[in-house]
Order: structure tokens, then C-alpha cells, then sequence
């Protein structure tokens, strides 16, 4: 089991920005692991720009930060409805603290992206538009305004059709997918601003994450969310492949705190790398299933008796994933908070309190963003 008390580096980091407090911007705050930074960075009362067009996130996902956070905390946030493909939004982001425009902001958390292998299957040149255009605005962005760290979330898709467990980061194979394609761009493209502009970045390839926020709705929902929303609605639940598929299965905390540690991070060689962001373990599918009906059953007696429907392999996916933390402990400090069974067991009362929320007004209603005109 995964120790559940914050590592040394990352307590101490913590410790740090509330003594000092940092400007950050994130994209894609209304996103998932963006809405997850958010109100970890407002708990540590940063001064936090947002940058969002809804295209993937959701106003409910502010609306549970604001909840989470205090008053006082929440008015540190400033949020951006904007583009990352309008280059204009992304100046105007970076230079966006509390409505003084020359201040540029300290750390960017890059999340903004579209983060499906099957979508960018069916459009490819939406995905590119997104991942490699609305990087490379971003990235000029901050090379402009001179910001201290650009951390990206890059991702595990890079590996590709490499056969090696675990996976290390230098040692990749050719992309499986559109979207693979686009996060490795990413990565050759930190690295040509990092040589030529001097423009610090940390890429993080990031490993099947999941938690609160993880949407569990439309067709390219991810795994986990879409199969315990199933569960719930006594729906069919579907695994693609024979069950035997592996995974690295990594909980959101842990996620947050990679970036954290890798936007502060001053050790030597720290900046300039690409680190996996995971917990150095493997779960099969099927395990998964069984994991997931296990920690149900004692809400919703139902679930004992539900079993998978097996289908034919994806299109793009990996067979099997697992990654090698050793870098990230190494040169950021980095320390996995919950392995997979504690982390499902820690949002599993949100998203079931999610499958409760039934009227069309939750996820509609506005939430008391405090915008930067």
C-alpha cells in the first residue's frame, strides 16, 4: 500500500508557497486534473488564473471548488473563458493577475488538451488543432512573458508500440494514435524552447489518472468513471480486449502533487525532462472490474451479481502500461500518495454522489467565477 501521509519534498513545498505565496495559470481549469490543481493551489491560498472554453470541462467542476475552498481563498481566482488556439487568450492569460496586465504569472500548469485516443481516431485534425496549435500558442505565450516554469502534461500514449515494462523515459516506440502523435510534438517542441529561448519546461507523462471531477459521461468518457456510472444504473459494462490489458492506474493526488513539485523544482537537471506520473504498478482490467464491484457492493447491494461483456480490442490502445517513477523520485521528490485500490476508495462517494445528481440544472448552472475582463 501507498503511504498515505504527504511526502517529505511535497509537505515541504506546501510549507513554502503558503509562506510565499506564487502566481499560477491553469488551462484547461475546468477540466478534470485542471479543476484538481485549482483547488489544491487555492488550499494553499496561490493566486491562480484559469483559462477554459468548456469544449471538454465543466462549470460544475468550479462550482465544487468554489464549495470547497474558502471565501477568501476562491478570490484569489481569476478566470479566462477563452481558446488555446486564439493566441491572443493565451497572452492574455499569462499577463493576468487580480486586473494588473503587465504582471506575468509565475508557473503555467498546462492541462488544456484533447485527451482522447478514440476522438482523435475519428478527427484527427481537431485533436492536432488542440494539442500541437494550442500548445505551441501557449508555449509562445509563456517564452514571452518570461514565466519561471511551463509544466505540460504529456502522456504515457508516447510509448506507443514499445514492448519494455516498465516504462522509462527515454526509451519510446512509435505512436499508436493521432492523439500520441500530438503529446510527443509536445514534447519535441518543450524541448526545442528550452534550447533555443532558455524557456524552462517539465513535461509529465501521465498515467490513466482518475478521481473526483473525472467525467463519467459521453463516448469518450474514461474507464473507470463510465464503469462504476454503469454499475450504478445496472447498465452493461463493456471491456475491450480479453480482460488481461494492464494498466498503471494513477490517482489524481498524485498527479497534483508531480505538478506542484515539478513547477517549484530547482535541483539540478530537474528542468528540460519528461517524467512519468504514476505508481510503478500494473492492474489488468478484469482486476480493475473486480476492484471496482468490490468497494460497490457494500453501497449497492446489486452490484455483486453484474459480470463484463468482453469486445474486440481498440484501435490505438496499448496493450499494456506500467511505468518506472524512479526520475520523478529522484530529481523532483516525487512520492505516489494512494495506489489504485486506496484512491478508488477515496472518490468513490463522488462519484456517487455524482450518479445522484439527476437534475439537467447541476450541470447547467453558472458558477460565481470572478472573470478578468
Amino acid at each position: 500500500m501507498m503511504s498515505t501521509s504527504r511526502t517529505n519534498a511535497y509537505r515541504t513545498e506546501r510549507q513554502h508557497l503558503m509562506r510565499a505565496p506564487r502566481r499560477w495559470l491553469v488551462t484547461g481549469v475546468a477540466g478534470f486534473i485542471g479543476s484538481n490543481l485549482l483547488e489544491a493551489l487555492l488550499a494553499l491560498d496561490q493566486h491562480v488564473v484559469g483559462l477554459d472554453n468548456f469544449a471538454t470541462g465543466h462549470r460544475r467542476n468550479l462550482n465544487e471548488v468554489r464549495d470547497q475552498v474558502s471565501p477568501e481563498q476562491w478570490s484569489r481566482f481569476r478566470f479566462i473563458e477563452g481558446d488555446i488556439r486564439d493566441l491572443k487568450a493565451c497572452r492574455r492569460a499569462v499577463r493576468a493577475d487580480r486586473g494588473r496586465s503587465s504582471a506575468a504569472v509565475d508557473y503555467v500548469l498546462h492541462q488544456a488538451a484533447i485527451g482522447s485516443v478514440p476522438r482523435s481516431i475519428e478527427d484527427p485534425l481537431f485533436t492536432n488543432a488542440n494539442n500541437i496549435d494550442g500548445f505551441l500558442n501557449m508555449l509562445v505565450a509563456a517564452r514571452d512573458a518570461g514565466v519561471r516554469r511551463f509544466v505540460y502534461a504529456a502522456s504515457s500514449s508516447t510509448y506507443g508500440d514499445h514492448p519494455g515494462l516498465p516504462k522509462v523515459e527515454d526509451v519510446i516506440g512509435r505512436p499508436l494514435s493521432p492523439y500520441a502523435i500530438t503529446k510527443y510534438v509536445n514534447e519535441l517542441y518543450a524541448d526545442v524552447f528550452a534550447r533555443t529561448y532558455g524557456t524552462s519546461c517539465i513535461g509529465l507523462r501521465y498515467f490513466n489518472v482518475f478521481g473526483k471531477r473525472q467525467d463519467p459521461e459521453g463516448a469518450y468518457a474514461a474507464v473507470i468513471p463510465k464503469w462504476i456510472a454503469a454499475m450504478i444504473g445496472e447498465d452493461e459494462v463493456f471491456i475491450y480486449g480479453d480482460g488481461a490489458t494492464t494498466r498503471d492506474f494513477c490517482f489524481v493526488e498524485n498527479a497534483v502533487q508531480a505538478n506542484i513539485l515539478a513547477a517549484t523544482a530547482e535541483a539540478e537537471h530537474a528542468a528540460g525532462q519528461v517524467y512519468n506520473v504514476a505508481c510503478g504498478g500494473r492492474t489488468t482490467l478484469s482486476e480493475l472490474y473486480d476492484l471496482i464491484r468490490e468497494l460497490l457492493e457494500t453501497r449497492h447491494v446489486k452490484v455483486r451479481q453484474a459480470t463484463p461483456l468482453y469486445r474486440a480490442f481498440r484501435t490505438g490502445d496499448v496493450p499494456h502500461s506500467q511505468a518506472d517513477i524512479g526520475k520523478a523520485r529522484r530529481l523532483l521528490g516525487y512520492d505516489p500518495v494512494h495506489d489504485v485500490r486506496e484512491g478508488l476508495d477515496a472518490a468513490m462517494d463522488w462519484y456517487l454522489a455524482f450518479a445522484r445528481k439527476t437534475s439537467p440544472s447541476v450541470s447547467a448552472q453558472a458558477p460565481t467565477i470572478p472573470a478578468i475582463p
